[in-house]
C-alpha cells in the first residue's frame, strides 16, 4: 500500500545580504531551489513554512544566519502506517543528505497517511 509520509524540520542558511528581509528571502529561494531539484527524485511535495534570522551579522560585512522551516513529503510502499513512517523517515533523511543542507533538525515525527 502507498503512504505519503511528511516530516517537518529546520535548516540553516548562511549568506551575505543587505538586510534581514533580503536575507530571509534569499534563504527561502535557496532552499526552494534545492527542494525543487529533489522533487525529481524522492520528494513529491515540499513547503517552506517560515524563515527567521537565527544570527544577525555583528559587523557590516558579516553574513546572516537564517533558519528556514520546511515540510517534506515522500511516498513509500509499506504494509502499514508504522512501517511507512519508518521507511519515509529514512527516505527523507537520505534525500536531505544528498541535498547537503546544513544543520537539519526535525521538529516533528514522520506522519503517514494513505496516498
Amino acid at each position: 500500500m502507498d503512504f505519503a509520509v511528511t516530516r517537518s524540520g529546520t535548516t540553516l542558511v548562511t549568506l551575505h545580504a543587505g538586510s534581514d528581509t533580503t536575507a530571509r528571502d534569499e534563504a527561502a529561494a535557496t532552499i526552494a531551489e534545492t527542494f525543487s531539484a529533489l522533487a525529481c527524485d524522492a520528494v513529491v511535495e515540499w513547503a517552506i513554512t517560515d524563515t527567521t534570522i537565527a544570527e544577525p551579522p555583528t559587523a557590516p560585512f558579516d553574513p546572516h544566519a537564517v533558519s528556514v522551516s520546511f515540510s517534506v513529503t515522500v511516498v513509500v510502499d509499506a504494509p502499514d502506517s508504522d512501517a511507512a513512517s519508518a521507511a519515509g523517515a529514512k527516505t527523507i533523511d537520505a534525500a536531505l543528505e544528498v541535498a547537503d543542507l546544513y544543520g537539519v533538525a526535525y521538529v516533528s515525527s514522520p506522519t503517514a497517511t494513505v496516498a
